[in-house]
């Protein structure tokens, strides 16, 4: 088996390497004359075989790891370092009995997250803009209020979720929002709407950083991308399902003496409460306190977790993790893609409806349009999931994601057809709906330790609502419908812009390896100063 030697010097990658690499032939066909011109097929063999080199790379990287540690002296199997003993039963049911208990409560939660927020799109279609007489200008405010404090939420929330526990704060999240949701279906007024969105936004801000964080307390690093998809898959279902619910919902107009798209809050806002209450009894706090493991299994999740954090412990909340968070140059490189990622996907989620609209279809027929793309997203993102997650490659997931959006509001802007600028909405909904979570495991699994993690989780999902507040403008008040011509070409140049600066990290971040992979053939580990976290020169970045 061939292997990928990391080093500083660019001969250690030559041409002939990448020619025989099985999976990168297509690359080395493009080097040549005799390249064919690039169909589909060549299309992903390329993105594999990029996957596949930095996957072999990464490979190096922990093989480098383990050569180093059976040369180290006996100080590593000290106290402070888990023994790890290789069970191939315990590693087959272990993961297998995680997923089946804590994945399907997570993606509920986040299905029930973005579904109460994002229903006001079906319900404006619906009349609700006409019946409280908004005009585009206030719809706009309306939405904006959402994220005001769901913005200023993410942060505190994820560390009293640290300090108070998931158990108890999530489902507490859960059912407020899931009340506040009910309350929108009786409003009469613009300012009771504006109400509403603003505790909606205050409860449902820790959700997502939140449950990122809750996963990671569960699951190393290397397998946290398909999990994290997984549930994020569920807000590209919401979309799929919002459509059908409302669908039906609007067909109960006059019941009760309330209009129809009143019910598509009443009855989903109902929903989430009674879930919200369920949750007390089902969500795990920690693998410690995980009924449905045994004892040799906890043991073994545990010392998987410490394996996968550099055997860099930290205990309770630590104000220095914060500061150590904002130092991260990673974090920054991103920082600017989390904006314009955020406005592309809320741009999608808020006004596909009004989008479809505006294509000539009737209230009734665009809840049901609405449904195949953000279907189809769901089903992508989840192979996309697998596939950043077999190859280690998220960083080129989150690239190719933003050039599916970039191909959709290209065509959607140079098409004056309404079977093509429908079909449009295949690639942007698809790629918005991809980009999110890997780009959000992508950010999770680089930091160590929880407080730190917690922090720069945060902080990208921040970012992420600042740029819903933006997309919140440029499809309404700032791009007047039905071309949103304004509106499509700033997210065009946001998903150009957001892929190129996922290859700079990329870039970064394997720099840092190579430099840690030095490291790590000059000093032995338990030489290496304490606490370093991702830091450390044992903690390899995923590309």
């Amino acid at each position: 088996m061939r292997i990928l030697h990391i080093s500083a010097a660019p001969a250690k990658f030559p041409l002939s390497f990448l020619c025989s690499h099985r999976s990168s032939a297509v690359l080395c066909a493009i080097s040549t004359r005799e390249a064919p011109l690039l169909g589909p097929q060549q299309l992903f063999s390329i993105v594999c075989g990029f996957c596949s080199i930095m996957s072999s790379a990464q490979d190096t990287a922990f093989e480098a790891e383990k050569d180093l540690e059976k040369r180290s002296s006996s100080s590593i199997g000290s106290s402070q370092e888990p023994q790890i003993r290789e069970n191939s039963e315990i590693e087959k049911t272990v993961w297998r009995k995680m997923d089946w208990h804590i994945i399907p409560i997570v993606a509920m939660f986040y299905f029930l997250s973005f579904l109460d927020r994002t229903n006001i799109g079906n319900a404006r279609v619906a009349g609700l803009q006409k019946d409280l007489k908004m005009t585009n200008h206030e719809y706009s405010i309306a939405l904006t209020v959402t994220y005001v404090p769901y913005i200023f939420a993410e942060l505190p929330s994820n560390l009293v979720l640290k300090a108070v526990g998931p158990n108890l704060l999530l489902p507490t999240l859960l059912t407020l929002w899931g009340i506040v949701t009910t309350l929108q279906g009786v409003v009469t007024t613009y300012g009771g709407l504006l109400a509403c969105r603003f505790f909606l936004g205050l409860f449902e801000g820790g959700v997502f950083p939140g449950l990122v964080l809750y996963l990671s307390y569960f699951y190393p690093r290397y397998k946290m991308n398909s999990r994290v998809a997984a549930f994020f898959a569920s807000a590209s279902l919401s979309g799929a399902f919002s459509g059908i619910l409302a669908y039906g919902i609007i067909h109960m107009e006059g019941v009760g003496g309330r209009p129809g798209y009143s019910w598509i809050f009443i009855l989903e806002g109902l929903f989430t409460f009674l879930f919200g209450l369920s949750a007390y009894f089902t969500l795990p706090r920690s693998v410690d306190k995980a009924a449905f493991l045994n004892v040799e299994e906890k043991e073994y999740v545990n010392a998987k977790l410490l394996e996968d954090n550099g055997y860099q412990t930290e205990t309770g909340f630590s104000a220095r993790e914060i500061i150590e968070a904002f130092k991260l140059p990673q974090i920054w490189i991103l920082a600017p893609a989390f904006f314009m990622s955020g406005s592309i996907l809320y741009a999608m989620a808020y006004f596909a409806p009004s989008i479809i609209s505006g294509l000539g279809y009737s209230p009734a027929d665009t809840q049901l349009m609405s449904v195949p793309p953000f279907a189809v997203a769901s089903v992508v993102a989840m192979a996309a999931a697998f596939i950043s997650e077999r190859y280690r490659c998220r960083g080129v997931v989150s690239t190719v994601s933003m050039i599916f959006c970039a191909i959709g509001f290209a065509m959607f802007l140079g098409s004056k057809s309404t079977h093509v600028q429908y079909g449009s909405l295949f690639f942007s909904i698809t790629g918005a709906y991809t980009a999110a979570p890997t780009a959000s495991a992508w950010n999770a699994v680089n930091i160590a330790p929880e407080t730190r993690r917690a922090t720069v989780i945060a902080i990208g999902f921040v970012l992420t609502n600042s740029g819903g507040i933006l997309s919140t403008w440029l499809l309404g008040s700032l791009s007047p419908a039905p071309r949103y011509t304004n509106g499509t070409i700033t997210l065009l140049v946001f998903s150009v812009a957001s892929g190129a600066l996922c290859v700079a990290n990329i870039f970064y971040l394997l720099a840092q390896n190579i430099r840690k992979a030095k490291t790590r053939q000059s000093i032995h580990r338990e030489e290496e100063k304490a606490g370093l976290g991702d830091r450390s020169a044992w903690f390899i970045y995923n590309l």
